[in-house]
């Protein structure tokens, strides 16, 4: 795990959030002992615990020094063009955590997502995505603008789409077309990144994808937080991609690589991808840097998420016995919940005091008060009571 180890670091992954001029919030750490009067700056000694992601942060330095720490446990093998190496040993990894017949390393998830349903569409034009997911509103229409497929959003405004609202919709567009084109893949997306990281349910989930194998239709999963979704939901990473043709992660947003995704599914598809990731630019002369973090972090995580789950929930509810603070999960959630505060505690202030005093991260307050109070692998750096008692002395030294 890491720690920051300076204030210049500190403050770069304030920079990095867009941050520097908000609070950072949420407990922390051993830091009852750290803070005295003595010590001007008692966090350049203990782990940076961070609210606002889904994963720890490294500096350039400290993800230098982890690699290091990598390698001389257990030696880097190199890769060329993403072939060989630790990134054939992730590729393998994954397949088996997915019980696909192999994976392949893609540079970003746009452009797996993006290209693998390109492919799954075949001669189809239309391609059936929540309206609310990354693929249909954050990878810049690159559907349309690069594959000529056209994404048809379902499911307006909410986390997911139901069977049934997926059926309205391909009957809206089959009976309201004069010139018709196919329907060649439907998309899922959970957790959802819109949605404050809301899972689609599992029985929602099988519904879908089983009338879509009885229509013919391939399906898709943007799976780029499962691991999160199965840490909630008790439902393995395999059972999850089981019910798609393929399934994308990611291997940066929890896994702690400085970038990179993986696209599992069945080898007819996968073995497309390399001239795919070529003709598109995506071809990376080296990619074990990348590879060999994320597959250190792939080891053991679904013990660790285990023990976040645990240390969240032992944390909230001590929370929760803080007079005028209230925590509370998401619908169908995972990672992240509301945190809100009474009138005499300016939650500004106390970010203001968790984070120089502390060395705990939270976000800004949104419009309606409230903060997205996110939980991931920097939990278990400290102890709960710690970061417990971090807490109550930011709230009483802020408390109006």
């Amino acid at each position: 795990m890491n720690e920051f180890k300076s204030t210049k670091d500190r403050r770069s992954f304030l920079k990095l959030l867009g941050l520097s001029s908000l609070p950072v919030f949420m407990p922390g750490a051993e830091i009852a002992a750290a803070t005295t009067a003595t010590s001007p700056d008692p966090a350049e000694e203990i782990p940076f615990v961070n609210f606002v992601s889904d994963g720890l942060y490294f500096s350039p330095s400290e993800y230098i020094q982890k690699l290091d720490q990598i390698h001389k446990a257990t030696p880097i093998k190199g890769d060329r063009y993403g072939n060989g190496g630790t990134t054939k040993e992730l590729e393998e990894a994954f397949a088996k955590l997915t019980g696909k017949e192999k994976a392949i390393f893609f540079p970003t998830g746009t452009m797996a997502n993006q290209v693998v349903i390109k492919i799954l569409n075949g001669e189809n034009t239309k391609i059936i995505v929540p309206e609310n997911s990354h693929i249909y509103r954050d990878e810049a229409d690159a559907a349309q603008s690069v594959h000529g497929k056209r994404l048809v959003p379902a499911g307006q405004g909410n986390p997911y789409f139901t069977l049934k609202e997926l059926k309205e919709t391909i009957a809206y567009h089959d009976s309201g077309e004069v010139f018709k084109s196919g329907l060649g893949t439907v998309v899922i997306e959970s957790p959802v990144r819109r949605a404050d990281g809301a899972a689609v349910p599992l029985e929602v989930m099988k519904e879908i994808t089983s009338h879509c194998r009885e229509k013919g239709y391939k399906t898709h999963l943007d799976g780029a937080r499962i691991h999160i979704a199965s840490a909630y939901t008790g439902v393995s990473i395999a059972t999850y991609a089981a019910q798609f043709d393929t399934i994308y992660i990611s291997l940066y947003k929890y896994l702690n690589a400085s970038g990179g995704a993986m696209l599992c599914g069945p080898a007819e598809v996968i073995d497309k991808m390399s001239h795919q990731i070529k003709i598109f630019g995506g071809t990376v002369y080296q990619t074990w840097g990348a590879s060999s973090m994320a597959l250190h972090y792939l080891n053991g995580i679904e013990e660790r998420w285990k023990q976040v789950t645990q240390v969240a929930a032992q944390l909230i509810a001590g929370l929760n016995k803080i007079k005028g603070i209230s925590i509370a999960p998401i619908e169908h959630g995972t990672n992240i919940y509301n945190l809100k505060a009474d009138s005499g505690i300016d939650l500004k202030k106390v970010g203001n005091v968790l984070y120089p005093d502390h060395n705990i991260g939270i976000g800004g307050v949104n419009e309606e008060g409230v903060i997205k109070f996110q939980v991931n692998e920097s939990l278990l750096l400290r102890k709960p009571e710690d970061l417990l008692a971090a807490w109550k002395k930011s709230i009483e030294k802020v408390r109006a």
